[in-house]
């Protein structure tokens, strides 16, 4: 009995479909990151660096990041642990090409710094303790950073005034550091933190005066929040730019939050009553 050959497809399925479900597969993953940067990322961001130029790239990070036993704060940790590595280019690289590639670090850090909230209100385990360790984390790279450049541009330059003005620049920091830590106290009036953070309040100034401090105080937001100019003084090769900048502004602000506590807590007390003076004793009483 003669068998009948059955004809068995072995290239399975068409190149043509391959190539559909393939095309599919990049465009799925998009759409889940462009999901994922619209519904982690603040309500209200710090600014529109923040918000249109790190973030996207951190949506990347946190879609890697999803399905791993890696915590935010692990991820704030690495963030702190690659700025520590720019600081270090900055210090000891001399030279434009190293310059710039330090700054390029320190941003790819800011781009961890976003992701570790984001990977939080992604999994809905975002806190305040979350939020200050964040915060505490910013703080540390601030300081290490503004002391690397300023070794660098006394390296280049020898002068020793860079390093006396990064000192007392880092005394202003640190100073502006535990001023805004004291203001944010409950018992000084502040609203608690939340799992958003605990953003400044900024008042919105009236008249012609106001709308001055308006600008010079969103022009000193800008300098304060460095990721987003910092690789443009790197790029132009004018991280000196940077050096006075920021040494300028935590000296105003250093002055600003000293007056306005000293203001708020050095007042004069209204002067106690004075006790009725006693009645002077009748001469019967006398006797």
């Amino acid at each position: 009995m003669s068998r009948i050959p059955i004809p068995i497809d072995i290239q399975g399925p068409p190149r043509e479909k391959l190539a559909t479900q393939a095309a599919k597969v990049p465009a799925a993953m998009w759409s889940e990151i462009v999901e994922i940067y619209r519904s982690s990322k603040k309500q209200r961001d710090i600014n529109w660096f923040t918000e249109w130029v790190a973030r996207p790239p951190a949506a990347v990070v946190v879609y890697a990041l999803r399905g791993t036993p890696i915590t935010p704060n692990q991820v704030t940790f690495l963030s702190a642990a690659v700025a520590a590595g720019a600081c270090a280019m900055f210090a000891l690289l001399p030279g434009h090409a190293w310059l710039f590639a330090a700054a390029a670090v320190f941003e790819l850090s800011f781009v961890l710094d976003c992701a570790d909230g984001q990977l939080a209100r992604l999994r809905k385990t975002a806190s305040p303790l979350g939020h200050l360790l964040d915060f505490l984390m910013d703080e540390l790279k601030a300081m290490l950073l503004y002391g690397s450049v300023a070794v660098r541009l006394w390296s280049e330059h020898h002068d020793e005034q860079f390093l006396l003005v990064g000192l007392a620049a880092l005394f202003c920091l640190a100073s502006g550091i535990s001023l805004t830590s004291f203001m944010r106290r409950p018992e000084y009036g502040a609203k608690p933190p939340t799992a958003e953070g605990q953003p400044a309040e900024v008042g919105k100034r009236r008249g012609p005066v106001g709308t001055v401090l308006n600008a010079v105080e969103w022009a000193a937001r800008v300098v304060v929040h460095y990721p987003q100019y910092l690789w443009i003084c790197a790029l132009a090769d004018r991280i000196d730019v940077y050096f006075w900048a920021y040494a300028g502004v935590n000296a105003l602000y250093l002055a600003k939050s000293f007056a306005a506590i000293v203001l708020r807590l050095g007042r004069f007390e209204r002067a106690p009553a004075r006790p009725p003076a006693p009645a002077s004793p009748t001469p019967d009483e006398a006797t």
